[in-house]
């Protein structure tokens, strides 16, 4: 980011030389915090402040203390971007829960048709318990689970090709489609989330932001992203 260039033709004493050029610095380094090393710089070079009525320390302390007016700006953001992202995996939580909280109606209503297949519908109950068993902040976990639990509804969807009578299932058709509106609603979600968390990221892992990131303890947020390419497509049935 370049200073501004009245900046640059100051001509001043040598200690109000010296200060512009640690703020133009700082300013370079630390461009969150524009605003304070413009009003800074502006106010030295107009002649608000006397380098010579102070000594050098002071102007030091000046700017270590508009660095660390730029650590609170940081930290807020940090805190801003966390929460944002936090927003966004509700988001997801809220649709993957809807979506477990109807397999069991599915199972029993597959069951009715279809009991002897036993090994599928066993499949999707431990597809889902593993599921709602991952802890609550491991989202790349519970990424891996959810995908596997979207394998077994799909094994559990196609069966309905070999049982007519279940195809026919009023009850298991609006199942069927309130897990396709959900899945829908997962994708746009998970693109919101994991833009979100990308850019709270970059904030972390970025210098100087990181200073303040790695002093308060924010950590990088994972990504709700399924491996396995072909677990992506909704389950559907053709009829």
């Amino acid at each position: 980011m370049m200073v501004p260039q009245v900046w640059l033709e100051n001509d001043g004493s040598g200690e109000a030389k010296f200060v512009i050029l640690l703020l133009s610095v700082c300013f370079a380094a630390f461009p969150d915090a524009k605003p304070l090393y413009t009003f800074a710089g502006n106010a030295l070079i107009s002649g608000k402040i006397q380098p010579e009525d102070s000594s050098l320390t002071t102007y030091i302390l000046l700017a270590v203390t508009a660095i660390a007016l730029y650590g609170i700006m940081a930290y807020n953001s940090l805190v801003k971007w966390r929460h944002m992202t936090e927003e966004a995996w509700s988001g997801i939580d809220v649709q993957l829960k809807r979506r477990a909280d109807m397999i069991p109606n599915l199972v029993e209503t597959v069951k009715g048709y279809a009991s002897h297949e036993r090994e599928t519908l066993e499949a999707v109950v431990a597809a889902r318990n593993k599921a709602v068993a991952v802890p609550a902040g491991d989202i790349e976990g519970r990424a891996v689970a959810e995908g596997a639990l979207g394998q077994a509804l799909g094994k559990l969807f196609a069966l309905s090709e070999a049982y007519p009578d279940l195809k026919a299932n009023e009850n298991f058709l609006d199942l069927q489609n309130s897990i396709e509106a959900i899945e829908n609603d997962l994708q746009m979600s998970r693109r919101y989330y994991n833009g979100a968390a990308r850019d709270y990221n970059v904030k972390v892992e970025s210098f100087p932001s990181n200073l303040v990131a790695n002093q308060f303890g924010f950590t990088k947020a994972g990504y709700f992203e399924i491996a396995d390419p072909a677990d992506r497509a909704v389950p559907t049935v053709k009829f």
